[in-house]
């Protein structure tokens, strides 16, 4: 039996209800003898959604939630630290300060709210990682767009194929402490200021290079209408626009809806969904196509990742 298995996830106000589907879909997908502890890492969350959110805690899953506030003041509100080229939050960099922020663990899951849990994360948590600093699955929803795959070569540095996807980690927690990871990220993020198009990932990759683990990719499956359904489901994540509280017709959408059900906020994602407007869906694809334009004009910097790693500075830790 494992003592405990700290799963973090990193969220604000407008995603709770989108977390709550994730954490009652691993809840439910969890076995009874073992010890789950989901920690929220947030940085504005209501009292009521705290509330809410705790109440699916079952006697065998725990959830804890701690604010973000110090450290970050650094990440500003720039093109190259936005999400999907659309919108700044600070939440998508929580997860690179897990390992100095609890020091009671030397190993940990982190998992982004847009996802369902459709295995038991205890199976992932016994996962060994060796010497690699995380675990991931490489990120083929936009492996074969030669625009972002070009970026991912030629601007991060690392082989198309081997370009991971930072919404599922299980990290070293130890190793990365000791190698004080989160300076070597500031220190990366404040001198180059490097322009990028999936800002916490992209560093991830670049800086983990060649201290991998590739996890097998049930366990970050994520929406691809090019590519045939998976026949077996651990995580799915509805990365990037694949939301199906946001479109019809997403694959794999029905967990979602499913685990949305019974999670306490099965009417707002109703809701949300009736209301997204098509300015809202034009937008995307507006941000779809600024994305995969950036890739582009990213790889010709002066500054990227693989010029500065060429030219001798340390960017893999």
């Amino acid at each position: 039996m494992i003592k405990e298995i700290p799963i973090f996830f990193s969220i604000d106000d407008g995603y709770a209800p989108f977390l709550a589907a994730a954490l009652n879909s691993a809840i439910k997908n969890s076995k009874p003898q073992n010890r789950y502890k989901a920690i929220v890492l947030y940085q504005e969350l209501s009292d009521e959604n705290i509330s809410r959110l705790s109440s699916l805690k079952t006697d065998n899953f725990d959830i804890e939630f701690v604010p973000m506030e110090k450290g970050l003041e650094s990440i500003t509100d720039t093109m190259s630290n936005r999400l999907r080229c659309d919108y700044f939050t600070l939440t998508i960099y929580f997860r690179l300060f897990i390992p100095n922020m609890f020091p009671e663990y030397d190993k940990a899951i982190y998992i982004d709210s847009d996802v369902v849990v459709l295995g038991d994360l205890a199976d992932l948590f016994r996962i060994e990682l060796g010497d690699n600093y995380i675990g991931a699955c490489a990120d083929k929803s936009v492996v074969e767009v030669p625009p972002l795959a070009a970026y991912m070569e030629e601007a991060v540095g690392v082989d198309k194929h081997k370009y991971i996807n930072s919404g599922v980690l299980l990290m070293n927690l130890k190793a990365l402490r000791e190698k004080e990871f989160d300076k070597h990220f500031l220190n990366l993020l404040n001198t180059y200021h490097f322009d990028c198009i999936a800002p916490d990932q992209d560093y991830l990759n670049a800086i983990c290079s060649g201290k991998i683990l590739y996890l097998d990719e049930s366990w970050d499956a994520m929406p691809n209408d090019k590519a045939e359904p998976l026949s077996k489901l651990n995580i799915v994540h509805y990365n990037l626009f694949s939301k199906p509280w946001c479109y019809d017709d997403i694959q794999y959408g029905e967990y979602f809806w499913q685990y949305s059900e019974d999670s306490g906020y099965y009417n707002e994602a109703k809701n949300y969904k009736a209301s997204y407007s098509d300015e809202q869906k034009k937008a995307d694809s507006e941000c779809l196509e600024l994305l995969v334009n950036r890739g582009a004009q990213i790889c010709n910097n002066k500054i990227t990742f693989k010029k500065i790693f060429e030219s001798g500075v340390k960017v893999r830790l």
